[in-house]
């Protein structure tokens, strides 16, 4: 199997979380406006605001994996710049092995406090609904950014084994 092969479908689904994101970011602010009109005329519109968070929390973390990909996350390397190229992409390098290790065990502790709270049968005040499978959702988003990392981390490798 070529490397292509097996990256190819990381991009696809990176691609398909970030137009997940922004269908939430759509719905928060269609719910927002909606609940809006709805309390000016004395009808506002029950969970909304529980609504509009689960839709912020699966909208931020279905952006991330792409954010990382394009690099559009906030770097400070005021001292870094001043390095040698090869020198910037060791410490790229390193920086990335610790994300890769971060982002695990997010991932790991977030599918154990997701299975906890199913397990809890804890749900919602207003609607109900079961928080869990928001926490499933976030856990593997958070999962895919830690793939996004670790296919990084071997572009990375590559770049300084023929450096």
């Amino acid at each position: 199997m070529s490397e292509e092969t097996l990256w190819k479908p990381l991009d696809w689904l990176v691609d398909k979380m970030k137009a997940v994101g922004a269908v939430c970011l759509v719905g928060m602010m269609g719910l927002t406006c909606a609940d809006v009109v709805g309390r000016f005329f004395r009808h506002p519109i029950f969970g909304s605001v529980e609504l509009v968070g689960f839709m912020a929390t699966t909208a931020i973390a279905m952006g991330l994996p792409f954010t990382h990909k394009i690099g559009a996350h906030v770097g400070v390397e005021l001292v870094v710049r001043l390095l040698s190229d090869k020198t910037q992409k060791v410490v790229d390098l390193f920086t990335r092995i610790l994300s890769l290790v971060l982002f695990a065990l997010i991932t790991w502790r977030m599918g154990v406090y997701a299975h906890e709270m199913q397990k809890s049968g804890e749900v919602s005040m207003n609607l109900e609904f079961p928080e869990y499978v928001v926490i499933y959702i976030t856990a593997f988003c958070i999962l895919v950014q830690t793939l996004v990392i670790l296919n990084e981390i071997k572009i990375l490798v590559e770049y300084l084994r023929k450096k």
